[in-house]
């Protein structure tokens, strides 16, 4: 009879499958997102992600809420709101981890107000370079300022004039 071999170290090939429903602590969540437990703590509140609780009252994530909090961290990135992160996580499972096409859904959704914001940002940005360049300093003549004091009929506060052409009925002190 052979003697028996030792067990082997456990090695690559025999790890457990990870499953994206497995249970990770607040703590694993924080570290493999890089992000801080506390904004953990306010994406739950904020109904972003969610967890379960255990006998000892600690929370447990699945493991895919980690696709989640890499969106809205590309989110903020881009100037998204959480609010716009929250109406599209709405539709997302939150038994399982979204598919393909949820990701797909969420990206058309988002192509749309991002392409609108990318051209209000390039009118903005020819706007204040022609001001800069024109040097003309002068509030009768210049579109970037609120000539005949306009914006005092909105309220106090910080107001934006919307694109005003030279003549324009609305834009007084302004010469054709």
């Amino acid at each position: 009879m052979m003697p028996e071999s030792p067990p082997r170290p456990a090695g690559p090939g025999d790890a457990k499958k990870l499953s994206p429903t497995d249970q990770l602590s607040v703590g694993e969540v924080a570290q493999r997102a890089g992000v801080a437990v506390s904004a953990l703590h306010f994406y739950e509140q904020e109904g972003l992600i969610s967890s379960t609780r255990t006998a000892g009252n600690q929370r447990r994530y699945p493991r895919h809420v980690l696709r989640r909090i890499s969106l809205i961290q590309v989110a903020k990135r881009m100037g998204i709101p959480l609010s716009e992160v929250a109406e599209v996580f709405a539709d997302l499972p939150e038994n399982r981890m979204p598919g393909k096409r949820d990701w797909t859904r969420i990206t058309e959704h988002w192509r749309g107000k991002l392409e609108a914001r990318r051209l209000e940002l390039e009118r903005m940005e020819r706007e204040l370079t022609g001001c800069i360049g024109c040097g003309c300093l002068s509030l009768g003549t210049c579109r970037v300022l609120n000539p005949g004091d306009a914006l005092a009929e909105g309220g106090s506060g910080a107001q934006r004039l919307p694109e005003i052409l030279p003549g324009d009925a609305r834009s007084p002190g302004l010469a054709p």
